[in-house]
């Protein structure tokens, strides 16, 4: 039977374990599904692999006896676990207790203290440097070596040294430039590898604004480094994946207004992630309505219609997320979407995610009649009949439908088709539900208008 080590019931490494092995399957399954999938993604899944065997290695060699465990004295066991501390901190209350199985339990939502069922004024925890110096003592005595609090992991995976790196890199994004320059990078790096790292600017209401110091600092007239703001920007991408961060970002002054503002300016990169980042922040219908109240809208169609092939995705995901809310349906149409959206569904681009917004915005008047003079009825009823993607069809037949209710000049156009290819009446009997739905109910109308033609 294999001896029972300290880390076996420790949340910090299953925690950390549980994490890496996320990753690395998410890693792996892009590999293998995507062809087209990129080196970096590789080289992730070779730092993730390195980084669990590293934590397996490390578990191995800090494990203690549970016989030993089990022998200390009473004071230098956590209240919680039961077992030897390895980092003792100090509630504000004056109990202490191990790092992370403290942290566990305001994780968990908790605001008293566990011994005293006091509630906490704060959390901020503080080494017990005494506990610990006479838990080293007693660990030295038995012949015991205790692993170095900067060593240990806690429940996000991270050590106390990353903590203080952290803090660091945000002070640097106040200094000089190279030091800004240097830290963004970082920072960049960091939040896109370790999840844990996304969240540790949610334990900071100052984080943010401090990672947005070079960019709201170069309002004064300064000049924004490209490679600087494209660094900013995509980390706050990175930051807005984790989902616990999306309503803080969003909801931090001057984030929504920078990623507006590096949708037309910087590198090519740095317009795609501002988009990507808010199609992801738009997941919350709160941030739906605040990043289109801000004025998001425009320059997101502006960078679609610029069709660059990097952006277009990131773009037509954040239109369509935004669009999903009535308000965002008509600045979209004010803004000129249905143009933009036509045009680029003629030239063959992108067009599953363009009909999908196209068929969201067709519930607008103003998108119907637009849709009309842009000739884009022959442009639906193409598609119907070429595609092999029963969404699209699906999409395109709604849309005709709505015209068909709100214009009628376009009832013509609408019979000659059928009568030529029958696409209607196609579609009718073999797409999906809803889609048989929007084209027997084309049908019943252009056939009541026949009845009452020769009625008269």
């Amino acid at each position: 039977m294999a001896k029972t080590g300290v880390f076996d019931s420790d949340p910090t490494v299953m925690a950390r374990a549980m994490e890496l092995k996320k990753e690395l399957q998410k890693l792996v399954k892009t590999i293998l599904d995507d062809d087209d999938y990129r080196v970096e993604t590789v080289d992730q899944a070779k730092e993730a692999l390195c980084a669990l065997k590293e934590l397996k290695m490390k578990n191995r060699s800090l494990s203690l006896k549970t016989r030993d465990l089990m022998s200390c004295p009473e004071e230098f066991k956590c209240p919680l676990s039961k077992e030897l501390m390895r980092d003792p901190v100090i509630l504000c209350t004056g109990q202490t207790y191990d790092r992370p199985f403290i942290q566990k339990w305001l994780k968990s939502g908790n605001r008293t203290c566990p011994l005293t069922q006091q509630v906490l004024s704060h959390t901020v925890m503080t080494p017990n440097h005494l506990i610990r110096e006479m838990i080293s003592h007693w660990c030295k005595s038995q012949g015991l070596e205790l692993p170095d609090p900067i060593h240990h992991l806690n429940e996000e995976g991270l050590t106390e040294a990353d903590h203080n790196h952290f803090l660091s890199l945000l002070g640097n994004m106040s200094s000089s430039f190279p030091k800004q320059k240097e830290a963004a990078k970082e920072l960049r790096l960091l939040t896109k590898r370790m999840p844990s790292f996304r969240a540790l600017f949610g334990e900071s209401v100052d984080a943010i604004p401090q990672l947005l110091s070079p960019l709201i600092g170069s309002k004064s007239g300064t000049a924004i480094h490209p490679e600087l703001q494209e660094d900013v920007i995509t980390t706050l991408l990175n930051l807005s994946i984790h989902d616990n961060n999306k309503k803080l970002v969003a909801e931090t002054p001057m984030v929504i207004p920078l990623l507006i503002e590096a949708l037309s300016a910087g590198t090519i990169e740095t317009r795609t992630n501002a988009a990507a980042a808010l199609f992801t922040l738009s997941a919350l219908d709160s941030n739906k309505e605040l990043i289109g109240k801000l004025g998001a809208m425009k320059p997101l169609l502006d960078l679609l219609d610029e069709g660059h092939p990097l952006a277009m995705k990131d773009v037509a995901s954040a239109i369509f997320n935004l669009c999903i809310i009535h308000e965002n349906k008509e600045r979209a149409v004010r803004d000129g979407a249905v143009k933009v959206i036509v045009l680029k569904i003629m030239s063959g681009v992108h067009v599953d995610e363009l009909l999908a917004i196209l068929a969201m915005l067709s519930s607008q008047q103003k998108a119907v009649e637009e849709i009309g003079e842009l000739g884009g009825v022959h442009c639906l009823l193409r598609i119907i009949r070429e595609s092999t993607c029963e969404r699209n069809k699906e999409n395109c037949i709604a849309i005709l439908h709505t015209i068909c209710l709100n214009d009628r000049t376009k009832w013509k156009t609408l019979r000659e088709e059928e009568s030529a290819y029958g696409t209607i009446s196609k579609l009718a009997l073999d797409g999906t539900s809803r889609a048989k739905r929007k084209a027997n109910g084309i049908l019943e109308r252009l056939k009541r208008a026949v009845n009452l033609t020769h009625t008269a």
